[in-house]
């Protein structure tokens, strides 16, 4: 029984040791580079991420600590910038390791020579405490946020621990260089990236990346979102609002970040109208709900003028008197579902109609 402590810490210690960080020789299982962007030579993917349609709010300047000394489930102080270029599409994360000897600044500029070839322009640039924040990687708390948890978040964390992409990202960098970035496609769209290069300062179980050069691309496609969402009939809302008082609407669809209704919208707004029309006493809130993605105050705007925009049409498009609805807006406060994933935030943004 004596030998069992001693036994118990060679094992852990055989565990630990199997799980320590390790130059990679390939890329991780699965992880591959979008066919129109090319990586920088001799580097490797060790994390990797792919969803079909995402949103992204890109800072695009310094950013500066929150008036309200937010602080986010890490219980790090949130930091945002002023200016962020929030694009949807078709969304790819990738994290390499540079070869040996490789700066992050000779990174970036090779990045940078890439889309200037390709008739792209470089948006917004910093390097070190410039960028604002603090220089931290993206799994920490009771600090600062950095400038790499704004584009790749502690929510959104999927390597396992001591892996090469914890330990490139997880650690706090030695220097660092991000550079906003467009690049047209075929059809003229923009293509936006966001290139962040790191010099990985680590040790213990990821001393094995200590010195090198981690590069973090997050690159999203203009890409149109699928449609899957069927219209609600009136006869729907008028059971929904008897039994529950509220409907949850997601045929109502708006650009990002914008409040224009979208030609699709017209169906479900149509049977808005008709619902109103067979209940000649029916009175509504017309309510906004946004998802998380970006700050509490400009949410809370959006959603306001996207229940107005509702509204409007309504009164101006088909009749209904205006004294039977009124616009309200929620922005970020009421979710329904959880934001670290797509298909939260997607259940997040809606107009709900309510009963009064």
């Amino acid at each position: 029984m004596r030998r069992l402590p001693a036994l118990l810490c060679l094992l852990l210690a055989s565990t630990a040791a199997l799980a320590d960080a390790t130059l990679p020789t390939r890329d991780i299982d699965g992880a591959k580079d979008p066919a129109w962007l090319k990586r920088y030579e001799g580097s490797f993917i060790i994390s990797y991420e792919h969803r079909a349609f995402d949103e992204v709010s890109f800072p695009a300047s310094k950013l500066l600590k929150n008036e309200n000394d937010e602080r986010d489930g890490m219980n790090n102080l949130v930091f945002r910038a002023k200016d962020n270029r929030r694009v949807e599409g078709k969304y790819t994360r990738l994290v390499y390791l540079a070869p040996e000897d490789r700066s992050p600044l000779e990174v970036l500029r090779n990045y940078q020579d890439l889309v200037q070839e390709a008739g792209g322009k470089t948006l917004y640039e910093c390097a070190d405490t410039e960028c604002g924040g603090d220089l931290h990687g993206n799994d920490h708390g009771g600090g600062w946020q950095g400038l790499m948890e704004q584009i790749y978040p502690q929510n959104r964390l999927k390597d396992e621990a001591f892996s090469n992409g914890a330990c490139a990202t997880g650690g706090s960098p030695g220097e660092q260089r991000y550079a906003l970035v467009t690049m047209p496609d075929e059809a003229g769209n923009d293509r936006t990236l966001g290139i962040y290069t790191f010099g990985i300062q680590t040790d213990t179980y990821c001393k094995a990346l200590n010195g090198r050069t981690g590069i973090l691309v997050v690159a999203v496609e203009a890409k149109a979102r699928e449609r899957n969402m069927v219209t609600v009939t009136s006869d729907a809302m008028a059971k929904a609002l008897a039994d529950d008082g509220r409907i949850a609407l997601y045929g109502i669809q708006f650009d990002t970040n914008k409040s224009a209704l979208r030609a699709e919208s017209r169906d479900t707004i149509a049977q808005i109208a008709k619902l109103l029309a067979a209940q000649p006493d029916l009175k509504l809130d017309v309510v906004g709900h946004t998802d998380n993605v970006g700050d509490a105050a400009s949410n809370l705007k959006l959603s306001q003028r996207r229940a107005d925009a509702v509204v409007t049409s309504l009164v101006e498009d088909h009749g209904i008197d205006e004294a039977r609805l009124t616009g309200r807006g929620e922005g970020l406060g009421k979710p329904i579902a959880d934001n670290a994933t797509e298909e939260g935030r997607a259940k997040n943004r809606r107009v709900e109609l309510v009963k009064r």
